[in-house]
């Protein structure tokens, strides 16, 4: 029986989450088969999208929602279509062939099962971030990627390249977030929607407006940062130091895709302009030349493995800006092709260096025989990688150069940019694929042997899901890349797949002297986005270490005055900026014995101030405070009046018992100069809370608490006491916080007390 769609969103989005919680309960159980374990949630996942794929294809479109802050208009909202649910699939699929490898890769590791709990909660945020429909939940999404990528990245903490690397990959993405979070609300302010499906769909075109320009730029840096476009594209492959099964669900179907989905899911409302279309191929085929003339010029094979998904991002920027029906299915197509072989190839490059003992792989060298399933398994990844017909890689590649020549004569240039990136790309990967299997065997660190079902299962599954995915195109451009491309483009996108050619080949013939070629221009480069990071971090802790010098000098006295001076600014300034300064109160007429308690405390605040000790400070702030208690004791309220009272004679007695043991009773050591801006600073203080209090008495006084609270106190809460059943009752957390606080302090008095005796009996 096929479950309702709240169901199936409910549990791809919330199943992770609710599964990294437990996995270390199931570690313990299961122990080496904890991966296959914990990749049945996705694989139930991916089982359960599935499902929907009927409704989607015949053009519904799935909204789901549930009530999150009704008295503030949101609902946690989630949005299914065919772009979603394509992007869904691939990360709960991948994700659960990346669960299996990880419970192989990490076989015996002490933190293993803290890994498949990180990996659990990347998979719940991505899930999250291409199905929800709700602004707010998809920047909430955005930064859990965010936080887990950086777990994962960072997982070896004890490298420093590591701990680097997820560094990089936080600071940047962050950036980008909080980009995203600012361009949320500005697109609710304008469309009063807090939804994407509002925002595409509505009747404001946001491309037209003034506030576009302000719009365009921080979504462009959301997924720019996200997709490791061009100027930003330096932490990704830095981001190759986190553990491969990490590698392969970033490079494929994960984090980095997120910017991808983001620029294609507001494609309806931000595309078409001409600023749109410039800025995204420019950007993106930059990305794609520099990914790709990058790969061919490393020789470190994980290096280089990091450097063709790179390309292949920006050839995914690009066709979302030229934005025609051909270049949007070309990009649908271009994500799910590629995604599964860029995720094998990945994983092949773990099992190559578990098999062989090396970290990465190997000198090039004859490991073909040695290693036969897995040279079987490369070859199929580098068989969909290349695009040969009628592979659906091949058909990518295709749609790519019908988009590139469906427009004017400034196409022809997009059109060599892609011939040449696809080429570059395809040759670098194949020489990371098929190299270390070729020619006489190389020695290594140990004896070369075939990596376990773990390890093999998810490179193999991938790599023949590439070349199976080619001989079911129909039913593939029919229930997933057509409602994709419909999707983006805002109108029904028919699909035409077509033949073609590139010189993959060619490239990978002359590899050799093209990459020595590219390594000697590239010897003397001295400076770098890399390098510049490490700079702009290293000039921020500076710069952040001069500012705590200078603000936190530990000098006290400092303290209260900056804190006192900007307490006076807070209320003087917009009392005086907006004309708030209020009109003296109609002084009432006092009774002798009245004016006799005003007089005590006003003599108890002067002697206050021209004290010459301590102590005598202390005690004529004593006859302040039990003035002011006399004072609310002549004006009805002896609760209050019974609390000063309590409060000033256990203040007075507290701190002359301090001052006592602490000796300081001395006269007060501030020069001139210090009093008088003291006494100036405290003046303002006295003479701005003065005026606010008379601003408020010069209102209108709202009677709708007290009424409630005169009205409920008895029938509510059983007391005829207001203030008490308002402490006790309405603000009863409130209190129990305030209890909690002073419970707290004395616990931690007493422990500073019981540990300074134990330190004087020791010394005795």
């Amino acid at each position: 029986m096929a479950l309702s769609s709240e169901i199936v969103v409910a549990f791809a989005v919330l199943a992770p989450f609710l599964a990294a919680a437990i996995t270390p309960l199931i570690h313990k159980l299961f122990r080496a088969w904890t991966g296959w374990v914990m990749a049945l949630v996705p694989a139930i996942a991916f089982v359960l999208l599935l499902q929907l794929l009927p409704q989607i294809a015949a053009g519904q479109n799935l909204t789901i929602a549930f009530d999150w802050a009704r008295a503030h208009g949101l609902s946690l909202s989630f949005f299914v279509d065919g772009l979603s649910l394509l992007f869904a699939l691939c990360i709960s699929g991948i994700g659960c062939l990346i669960l299996v490898y990880s419970g192989g890769y990490l076989k015996g590791h002490p933190h293993q099962a803290r890994f498949l709990s990180f990996l659990l909660l990347f998979t719940g945020a991505m899930l999250g971030l291409v199905l929800a429909d709700n602004t707010l939940a998809l920047y909430a999404f955005w930064e859990l990627t965010t936080v887990t990528s950086f777990l994962l990245i960072g997982f070896d903490h004890t490298r420093q390249a590591a701990r680097r690397a997820a560094t990089q990959a936080l600071v940047v993405t962050l950036v980008g977030g909080l980009a995203l979070l600012v361009a949320a609300i500005l697109m609710q302010r304008l469309t009063g929607s807090w939804n994407l499906s509002g925002i595409n769909g509505g009747p404001l075109e946001l491309a037209g407006h003034s506030a576009y320009l302000v719009i365009l730029p921080l979504i462009l840096l959301a997924a720019f940062t996200k997709s490791a476009q061009v100027p930003f594209h330096f932490w990704l492959p830095n981001a190759m130091e986190a553990p491969t099964p990490v590698s392969a669900f970033l490079h494929s179907a994960a984090m980095v895709q997120g910017g991808v989905y983001l620029l294609a899911r507001l494609n309806p409302s931000l595309g078409g302009s001409a600023l749109w279309t410039g800025i995204l191929v420019v950007f993106g085929g930059a990305t794609m030349l520099w990914g790709a003339v990058q790969a061919l010029s490393q020789t470190d094979p994980r290096r280089a493995l990091a450097q063709p998904p790179l390309a292949s991002f920006g050839l995914l920027v690009l066709p979302i800006g030229i934005g025609s029906e051909v270049a949007l299915l070309a990009e649908m197509i271009y994500f799910a092709a590629p995604a599964p072989y860029k995720a094998a190839l990945s994983l092949f490059v773990g099992s190559v260096g578990h098999g062989t003992g090396s970290r990465g792989l190997p000198a090039p060298g004859g490991l073909r025989d040695r290693l036969p399933i897995t040279f079987i398994v490369a070859i199929a990844a580098a068989a969909s990688m290349l695009g040969l017909p009628p592979l659906l890689g091949f058909f990518a590649k295709e749609e790519m150069y019908a988009a590139a020549t469906s427009g004017g004569g400034e196409t022809l240039l997009v059109l060599a940019v892609l011939v040449a990136g696809n080429a570059l790309v395809a040759a670098a990967a194949l020489a990371v694929a098929l190299r270390p299997f070729m020619g006489p065997f190389v020695p290594v660190p140990k004896s070369p042997h075939e990596a376990g079902p773990g390890l093999l299962a998810g490179p193999a599954i991938l790599g023949g899901l590439g070349i199976a995915a080619g001989f079911a195109t129909g039913w593939l451009a029919d229930m997933l890349l057509s409602p994709a491309a419909s999707a983006a483009g805002g109108a029904p996108v028919a699909v035409h797949l077509a033949l073609g050619r590139d010189f993959s080949g060619l490239v990978y013939w002359r590899l050799d002297a093209i990459r020595s070629l590219l390594r000697r221009n590239g010897e003397g480069q001295g400076w770098s986005l890399d390098r510049s990071f490490d700079g702009l971090m290293f000039g921020l802790i500076r710069f952040s270490g001069a500012v705590t010098r200078l603000l936190h000098h530990g000098r006290l006295e400092l303290y209260l005055v900056v804190v006192f001076a900007a307490l006076a600014a807070a209320i003087i300034v917009p009392l005086l900026a907006l004309n708030g300064l209020p009109q003296l109160p109609a002084f009432p007429s006092l009774t002798a014995y009245e004016w006799g308690a005003i007089g005590l405390a006003a003599a108890g605040a002067l002697s206050v101030v021209l004290a010459r000790t301590r102590l005598f400070a202390i005690l004529a702030l004593g006859v302040q405070g039990l003035a002011v208690a006399l004072l609310y004791l002549l004006f009805g309220a002896p609760d209050l009046a019974f609390t000063q009272f309590m409060v000033e004679a256990l203040s007075v007695v507290i701190l002359a018992l301090v001052m006592t043991r602490l000796r300081l009773d001395r006269e007060d050591p501030r020069g001139l100069e210090d009093l008088a801006r003291d006494g100036g600073i405290a003046l303002l203080c006295g003479l701005g809370l003065t005026a606010l209090l008379f601003s408020v008495l010069n209102g209108v006084f709202d009677t709708r608490l007290s009424d409630f609270f005169n009205a409920s106190s008895a029938p509510l809460a059983h007391g005829r006491n207001v203030v008490n059943v308002i402490i006790v009752d309405f603000r009863g957390l409130d209190t129990l916080g305030e209890i909690t606080v002073v419970m707290t302090a004395g616990i931690g008095i007493l422990a500073l007390l019981r540990a300074a005796r134990r330190g004087r009996e020791k010394r005795a």
